[in-house]
C-alpha cells in the first residue's frame, strides 16, 4: 500500500474485490479489445474487407496487453484511446489498420461504461437478494415476539420484532423492483459515429441503411446485450448516469433506515449489531459497544444520496452533441457510488446476519408501558361487570396520568394496574387485570403479516433467484 498519496478509503477499506474488479483500469481496457473485435468480427461478417486471419490476431491479443506500449504511446499523443489502438496494434500487425474502423473514442468507452455499469448492477443485486434473505430469515424467526412499537419515538401500540424487520425489508423489495427494471431496460451505444449520425459508416458501406442497423444489433448481441439506444449523440445521454445512481441512492436510503432503527434498538438495548471478542468500542470507555458498522452504513449512505446530484447536474448541462465537462465528474461519481453501496450492502448483510436479540428487555420495557395500552380492554370489561363507559373512560384517563406521573416524576414503577383495581368503580381484581397483560393480545395481525408477506412476495422472489444465495460479507475494519 502506497503511504505517501490519496487512496480511496472505498478501495482501502469498504468495497470488495469483486465490485473493485469492475470499475478497474484492467477491465476497461480489456474490455475495449472486446469491443474492437466485435466491430471488427461484425464489419466481417456484413461484408466489410477484413479477413477471419486479423480477427483471430486480434482475439490471440485480447487479454495480453501491453499496458507499457500504450503508456509511453500516451505521454506523446495525449489521447488515451487512440494509444491503445496503437498498442494493440502493435501486437498485431496484419490487423492494424482495421481496428477502431469507422469508431469514433465513444464506441470503446461509453459501451464499456454501459457494461461495467450493468456488471455492477448484476453485483449490486446479488448482494441484496443476499440481505432480503437474511432479513427474511430474521422476519419469520420473531414474527411472533412482542415488543414495544414507536411512532414519533414515543410508545404506541405494540408490534412484533419481526414485524419491524418486515418493514426494512419492504423497502428493500422496492429497491429490488427498482433494480430490476433497470437492468432490463439497459443497452449499449452501439457504433453511432462522431455526433451520432452514424455518417462513416454510411460510408464504409456505401450507403447501405440496412447492414448500419443490423451493425449496431449485431454489436450488441456479441457483447450480451439484446439492444441499443435507438438515438443519441456522440455519447449515450448522461441521463442514464442519473437513473443508476438514483437506483442506487433508493438502496442507501432503505439501509440508512435500518441502521438508524438498528441504532435506536441499540440504545435501548433490546437489539445489537455483532461486536467481536476482540472488538474495542472506545478509546476511553473499555465498557462501550458502539454500534459501529450501522454508523458506516449511515455515513456511507449520505455520500451515496449525496451523489446522486453529479450525474443529475451532468446530464442536464451537456451541451447539443457532446461536451467533455462530464468526463471527469463521470469517473468519480459513478464508480465511487457503486463501490460505496457495494460496501454498505456487505454491512448490512453482516449485521443482519449477526443481530443479537435480548428478549427479556424488549419483554420488561413493553410490560412497563402495557397497562396504558390495554386500558381499552379493561374499560370493555369492566362495562360487561356492569359499569358505566363514560364514566370509566374518565375514571382511566385520571388513574392514567397518576400512574404517569409516578414513572416520570417520582422514578416509580408503572402502577396503573394496582391503582385501577383499588378503584370501586371498576369491579375488577388485580388478579383479572393482569390476565390481561398477555402482549400477545395486543399485536393484531403482525404474525400473519409476516408470514403472509413472505410467502407471498419476498419467497417467491428468494426462490426464483436460489443460484445467487449464499453469500457472506466480510469487513475489512
Amino acid at each position: 500500500m502506497a503511504t505517501d498519496r490519496y487512496q480511496t478509503p472505498l478501495g482501502e477499506r469498504y468495497a470488495s474485490k469483486e465490485m473493485q474488479y469492475i470499475f478497474s483500469p484492467d477491465k476497461k481496457f480489456r474490455t475495449w479489445r472486446k469491443l474492437w473485435i466485435a466491430l471488427a468480427e461484425t464489419e466481417h461478417e456484413l461484408g466489410l474487407d477484413i479477413t477471419q486471419e486479423q480477427i483471430d490476431e486480434l482475439k490471440a491479443h485480447a487479454e495480453d496487453i501491453n499496458y507499457d506500449v500504450a503508456k509511453e504511446r500516451e505521454k506523446l499523443v495525449r489521447h488515451d484511446v487512440m494509444s491503445h489502438v496503437y498498442a494493440y496494434g502493435v501486437q498485431c500487425p496484419k490487423a492494424k489498420g482495421i481496428i477502431h474502423l469507422g469508431a469514433t473514442s465513444c464506441y470503446v468507452g461509453d459501451n464499456t461504461d454501459l457494461i461495467i455499469m450493468t456488471e455492477g448492477l448484476k453485483l449490486v443485486r446479488k448482494k441484496l437478494l443476499n440481505v432480503m434473505s437474511e432479513l427474511a430469515k430474521f422476519a419469520d424467526r420473531y414474527k411472533n415476539l412482542p415488543t414495544l412499537a414507536f411512532t414519533h419515538f414515543q410508545p404506541a401500540q405494540p408490534t412484533t420484532v419481526g414485524k419491524r424487520a418486515s418493514l426494512w425489508l419492504m423497502e428493500l423489495k422496492l429497491d429490488f423492483d427498482d433494480l430490476e427494471y433497470l437492468i432490463g431496460s439497459m443497452k449499449l451505444l452501439g457504433s453511432k459515429g462522431t455526433t451520432g449520425t452514424q455518417a462513416s459508416f454510411l460510408e464504409l458501406f456505401d450507403g447501405d441503411h440496412e447492414k448500419i442497423r443490423k451493425l449496431d444489433k449485431m454489436i450488441a448481441n456479441k457483447m450480451g446485450f439484446d439492444d441499443v439506444y435507438p438515438v443519441s449523440g456522440q455519447t449515450y445521454s448522461r441521463k442514464v448516469d442519473t437513473r443508476v445512481l438514483n437506483v442506487l441512492a433508493g438502496i442507501a436510503s432503505s439501509a440508512h433506515k435500518f441502521s438508524n432503527d438498528i441504532r435506536l434498538l441499540q440504545h435501548l438495548k433490546e437489539i445489537e449489531e455483532p461486536f467481536e471478542k476482540n472488538q474495542i468500542g472506545s478509546s476511553a470507555m473499555a465498557y462501550k459497544r458502539n454500534p459501529m458498522r450501522s454508523e458506516r452504513i449511515a455515513s456511507l449512505a449520505n455520500f451515496v444520496m449525496a451523489d446522486a446530484m453529479n450525474p443529475a447536474m451532468t446530464a442536464s448541462t451537456q451541451w447539443f452533441e457532446r461536451t467533455l465537462d462530464d468526463s471527469a465528474n463521470k469517473r468519480l461519481s459513478v464508480p465511487e457510488a457503486f463501490l460505496a453501496v457495494d460496501g454498505i450492502l456487505d454491512l448490512y448483510l453482516n449485521v443482519v446476519d449477526g443481530l443479537v436479540v435480548y428478549e427479556k428487555v424488549i419483554n420488561k420495557r413493553l410490560m412497563s408501558e402495557l397497562p396504558f395500552m390495554a386500558t381499552e380492554n379493561i374499560m370493555m370489561d369492566a362495562v360487561k361487570a356492569g359499569g358505566d363507559r363514560q364514566e370509566l373512560h374518565e375514571r382511566i384517563r385520571t388513574l392514567s396520568m397518576e400512574a404517569g406521573r409516578n414513572v416520570k416524576e417520582r422514578g416509580l414503577e408503572n402502577n396503573l394496574l394496582e391503582l385501577i383495581a383499588a378503584d370501586p368503580a371498576f369491579n375488577l381484581t388485580l388478579e383479572e387485570l393482569q390476565k390481561t397483560m398477555d402482549p400477545s393480545k395486543y399485536v393484531g395481525r403482525a404474525p400473519e403479516q409476516v408470514t403472509e408477506f413472505l410467502s407471498e412476495v419476498i419467497n417467491p422472489i428468494l426462490d426464483a433467484n436460489k443460484e445467487e444465495l449464499g453469500l457472506t460479507a466480510e469487513i475489512n475494519v
